[in-house]
């Protein structure tokens, strides 16, 4: 069965990227971006970035901008990670759902907001890796790139 693809969403908060601290039971600490799996009742990439950001942040977004497509290589193959900038237009951590919420044992998702600054993206375990990589490279450009 082929990957399913997934979004993620580099969330610009005005001059800070907006990220989850991952605290997970048994797992080493990481930070990761809002975004998930393409789902069968997504009619498109970016009505999934929407709907991922609703669900983990209770945000609304705008200025969504393609950035890069991530091949991410994996035990099990290989996982396409299509990346997203957009501004945050609104936030309510209240409106947050989904199974990661519900279930403890998920870990926690602590938002947090970094600086644009190559150096505060690698000093972090960012998943995926590759992710990291685009970011550490591109972090200064990203208000320039997103609409």
């Amino acid at each position: 069965m082929p990957e399913v693809p997934s979004v993620r969403a580099v969330l610009l908060d005005d001059d800070r990227l907006v990220v989850f601290r991952r605290t997970v039971p048994g797992k080493e600490l990481y930070w990761s971006v809002p975004g998930g799996h393409v789902e069968p009742e997504d009619a498109s990439l970016e009505h999934t970035l929407h709907r991922e950001v609703m669900e983990e942040l209770g945000a609304v977004v705008s200025g969504v901008t393609p950035l890069t497509t991530l091949e991410c290589v994996r035990d099990e193959g290989i996982k396409t990670q299509h990346v997203y900038g957009c501004r945050l237009v609104s936030m309510d951590l209240a409106l947050r759902c989904g199974p990661e919420f519900e279930d403890p044992a998920r870990g926690r998702y602590e938002v947090v907001r970094l600086p644009l600054d190559p150096a505060e993206i690698s000093a972090i375990n960012l998943v995926p890796p590759e992710l990291g990589t685009y970011l550490t490279d591109t972090v200064t450009l990203l208000p320039g790139l997103i609409a």
